[in-house]
This record gives structure tokens, sequence and C-alpha cells, in this order.
């Protein structure tokens, strides 16, 4: 799995309630929850965000709450993948039982800036910013997390017959 795209970036410690603010937790609506995202820390992000853009961030992010909205905002709002330094243990969980696409790379996090063009190979666990020529190694998952990703989400993979 390839990404390519244009670099929105946050610091430390974002959380799910700045991720999706809780009040609009009444709706299972994707595409709602979207226009919504990260409104409490950026009020311009649904307007500038575009199909394909990679969120950066830093260290916990996804930290707070366990509620699987976050991800599918983020998701759902065209981010294609997230790079932090860290995730949040129940948020990185729950990226990968949605299909959101996610690594963990401290230098990448560290050295990437907003607006940079990004590509990234999810398989090999290689991270290339365009603007400025580095490279970057991640972890890439093992393959059946890879495949859950692919089929967009852990329900997904089970109705494909991917995983059991």
């Amino acid at each position: 799995m390839k990404f390519a795209g244009k670099v929105i970036k946050y610091k430390d410690n974002v959380d799910t309630d700045v991720i999706i603010p809780a009040r609009y937790l009444n709706t299972i609506d994707k595409k709602e929850l979207a226009s919504h995202c990260m409104e409490d820390l950026d009020k311009t992000f649904a307007s500038r965000v575009k199909p394909g853009d990679i969120m950066v961030a830093g260290w916990n992010f996804g930290c707070g709450s366990s509620r699987e909205h976050a991800p599918i905002a983020i998701k759902e709002s065209g981010i294609s993948l997230v790079i932090a330094k860290s995730f949040a243990r129940i948020f990185y969980r729950n990226s990968i039982n949605i299909g959101l696409a996610i690594l963990e790379c401290e230098e990448a996090a560290e050295r990437i800036q907003e607006g940079d063009e990004v590509e990234a190979d999810l398989a090999k666990g290689v991270i290339v910013d365009k603007t400025t020529g580095e490279t970057f190694t991640a972890e890439p998952f093992p393959s059946f997390i890879q495949e859950i990703i692919s089929c967009g989400g852990l329900v997904e993979a089970v109705k494909q017959g991917k995983i059991q």
C-alpha cells in the first residue's frame, strides 16, 4: 500500500476530544463526523484537507477516550495516512480496526513539515519527504495487519474472507 499527499501537521498529545469533539458523538454519519474533525484544535482543517493528504503528529497521538469515532473522522475527512512519533494504544488499535493507515516514526514526524509532499510505502515502512528529499524508515506492520488496513478495516477483512 502506497500513499502520497500533502502534510497537515500537529504537535504532541492530540487527544480524541479534539479529533472529534464529544458534542458530535450522537451521530454515526461518517461525513458528519469528518466535517467536525479537528475543529476544536484547527478550525481550518475541514476546509483545507484534500483526499490523500497525510497527517503528521508528535507523541501520544489519539490519547484520551477510546472512541472509534476519532479514526473514522480522520479517515473520512480524506486523510490517507497518519504518521506520528507514537500513538495512544487504543487509537492505534481502533485505526487498524477501521482501516486507517498509520505509521510510527519519530524521525519522520520530527523532520517533516506542514505542507511538505510525502510518499509512504506501508508494506516496506519507507517514508519519503519529496519536498526535502529525506527518506525515513518505520517498522512495517505484519502482513495480516496490512491486509486488514487494505480491506478497509477488520469487519471488511472478515466479510471478504481475508481473515477468520
